[in-house]
């Protein structure tokens, strides 16, 4: 089967199954359209541009505007100008059309419920790495080209670094609170060593908002550093920010004047061991264990500096 028919395939069956083929999403009156118009206009806080809305969800100005109509006679939203700006019109759910949302939103949640209840942790992990990938490939990020920068660590981001890397690992693979405790304490022995001249942290920024991290801290061995924590925003991802996080932790590590940098890291982190893979270092090892509430295989990594 080519990969045409296989990615139809698979929107048929998807589809399929969660119902949005059926004449009413989530059994109520609305098209799949209409509830996402009004899911957005739920998450909008003090409301959206009509113009904005229809360009973020692609909708033909026509088709919208007909669509807010019947809304408004409903008395699911109002529109009023913008205030900046009286030609632009934004739209506002009322509090009808906020209770239509609760609706939608609660019975999808149900739903989606019902539908992971027969499924095993090793199954969701599989499905939320599986959901990972695909939007990792099929995703738009945000340009993000000359406006990465990295920097040091500031007041609050170690506390980033551990939120970040337990909200991403939990959602993307279904680790537990494990790994994020373990996450806070490389942070705590990072931080309370504090020794500039031998271990390092950096922090990657897309627009000034943070987007990656990665620290380099001494080894077990003389002369040996280890590379840890590396994370990149899914946002950010594609766009070389790993790489230069990456490039950062390895030049700094040959200038501070260690021979080797190792790093551990698990099979399932696939696109992290390819940026392993570019920047040189090499697998050294592999061990099954069971962490973070899960069957993993780990591995570690070394790259001669000298």
């Amino acid at each position: 089967m080519s990969a045409v028919a296989e990615v139809r395939a698979f929107n048929r069956f998807y589809t399929r199954v969660i119902g949005v083929l059926s004449d009413g999403l989530l059994r109520t009156p609305y098209s799949l359209t209409e509830a996402r118009v009004i899911f957005e206009l739920a998450h909008a806080g003090d409301g959206a541009e009509v113009a904005a809305l229809r360009r973020d969800l692609g909708l033909d100005a026509g088709y919208l505007s007909r669509m807010l109509a019947r809304f408004e006679s409903d008395r699911l939203v109002i529109r009023s100008p913008a205030p900046h700006d009286a030609r632009r019109q934004v739209v506002r759910l009322t509090g009808r059309g906020r209770a239509v949302f609760d609706t939608l939103d609660a019975r999808s949640a149900a739903d989606i419920g019902a539908l992971l209840a027969p499924v095993g942790p090793e199954g969701r992990r599989r499905l939320l790495t599986a959901m990972a990938e695909i939007r990792g490939v099929l995703d738009k990020p945000r340009p993000v080209g000359h406006a990465v920068t990295l920097r040091g660590p500031g007041p609050g981001d170690l506390g980033w670094v551990v939120q970040r890397h337990g909200a991403l690992y939990a959602a993307e693979y279904g680790w537990d609170a494990t790994f994020e405790a373990l996450v806070a304490r490389i942070v705590a022995d990072f931080a309370d060593r504090a020794d500039p001249a031998r271990e390092r942290g950096w922090i990657a920024e897309v627009d000034g908002e943070p987007a990656g991290c990665v620290l380099c801290v001494r080894g077990d061995e003389p002369g040996e550093a280890k590379l840890r924590l590396l994370l990149v925003e899914p946002a950010a991802r594609g766009h070389g920010v790993g790489t230069r996080l990456v490039d950062a932790c390895v030049a700094y590590a040959r200038e501070a004047g260690y021979r080797r940098l190792t790093l551990w890291t698990n099979d399932v982190l696939v696109t992290a061991r390819r940026l392993y893979e570019r920047a040189g270092f090499r697998l050294v090892d592999r061990e099954p264990h069971h962490s973070f509430g899960h069957d993993l295989v780990g591995e570690y990594w070394a790259l001669d500096l000298v």
